[in-house]
């Protein structure tokens, strides 16, 4: 068996265009590359894979990987029939992709977001006794009953 559906939840096509974004263009993206080239012998090998050339092919060159990467077809080298292992694809990264961040990182990336929004009331502490002081509207706190 191969290497191919670890989950059944992923399709064959969306395996292999998640494999060649991890192995080729996420690993471009971060050395700056504009330009990237992937043989499709070379991911079918990698991934196991058997009998699956033009599987392997028709997701390399399908319109959602482009879309999805924000990658263009340079070009492709290969026999006329355009299924073989010997065909190798040339993209162009047009557009990058932000690369994802893992939580901690997404965490991170919110320290300090309503800096502004405090400053604005004079400090985290003011903002926090006005609100406080603003809670209830007068004479509606619940706490102070009167017999």
């Amino acid at each position: 068996m191969s290497k191919l559906n670890t989950e059944t939840s992923i399709s064959s096509s969306d395996a292999i265009r998640r494999y060649a974004y991890e192995k080729y263009v996420s690993q471009a993206c971060r050395r700056k590359e504009k330009i990237i080239s992937i043989n499709v012998g070379e991911v079918h090998r990698e991934m196991g894979l058997s009998n699956r050339v033009p599987l392997v092919c028709a997701a390399l060159g399908s319109k959602k990987f482009l879309t999805e990467h924000g990658l263009r077809i340079v070009s492709k080298t290969g026999p006329p029939s355009g299924q073989s292992t010997t065909v190798t694809y040339l993209y162009e990264i047009v557009h990058s992709k932000p690369q994802k961040q893992t939580a901690d990182e997404t965490w991170e990336s919110l320290r300090g977001i309503g800096k502004d929004v405090y400053a604005s009331y004079g400090g985290g502490e003011e903002y926090l006794r006005q609100e406080r002081a603003n809670f209830y509207a007068p004479g509606k706190d619940p706490l102070n009953r009167k017999p």
